[in-house]
């Protein structure tokens, strides 16, 4: 079993109009045995600005750390919010760095900039930024994911379609990948506010 899914885990953001949404699965485990179902893959980094780690989760942990410093740094230097894009930066930095002995994590970033415009990038243990207009996914479950999102995405959805969009495309996946699930929970990031939802998944 690769490193990247020893521990599991999946992650997806979708793109709206004036809104984003972002989930994860709740499961962390050993290669196939469930170690916990409440784990938190979903961080927040700013008020419109959330940040997703799949892979190993040590790595994670660590990688969370170093990105909250950074970004604490930037806004004390430069007495402003950091925006995604900004963000994406920092983190791709970050992986390029340790290029040569990289986090086994796969970051993803999700929120709204300035002008309350939608931006979501994922990318590789090295930093490779992608960042299409549409979805991106990561983790064990992104190739049950992706073409379940082609299906469900629409160009301009609002808050509410998107959150359903968003939240049965994880259910879609959670029921085919065996290292995620227990779960998921979702988060509508729009420019007044942020709705996290915790739905149901199978739990075996």
């Amino acid at each position: 079993m690769s490193i990247m899914s020893y521990t599991g885990g999946t992650v997806v953001a979708m793109a709206g109009d004036e809104c984003v949404c972002i989930a994860s699965d709740l499961r962390i485990g050993e290669q196939m045995t469930t170690i916990a179902t409440d784990e938190k893959k979903v961080h927040k980094v700013s008020d419109k600005v959330y940040v997703g780690l799949a892979g190993f989760q040590s790595d994670a942990k660590t990688m969370l750390e170093k990105i909250l410093f950074r970004k604490n740094l930037y806004e004390l230097r430069e007495n402003r919010k950091v925006r995604p894009q900004i963000l994406s930066e920092m983190i791709s930095n970050l992986c390029y760095q340790h290029r040569f002995g990289s986090y086994f994590t796969e970051p993803l970033v999700a929120g709204l900039d300035d002008q309350n415009k939608p931006y979501i990038c994922c990318m590789d243990t090295i930093g490779c930024v992608s960042a299409p207009r549409d979805f991106v996914a990561i983790g064990t479950g992104q190739e049950y994911l992706l073409g379940v999102c082609e299906n469900f995405w629409q160009e301009n959805m609002k808050p509410e379609e998107l959150f359903e969009a968003t939240a049965q495309s994880i259910l879609s996946c959670l029921e085919r990948d065996a290292a995620s699930g227990w779960g998921a929970v979702v988060y509508t990031i729009t420019k007044d506010k942020v709705n996290v939802s915790t739905i149901k998944s199978r739990m075996d």
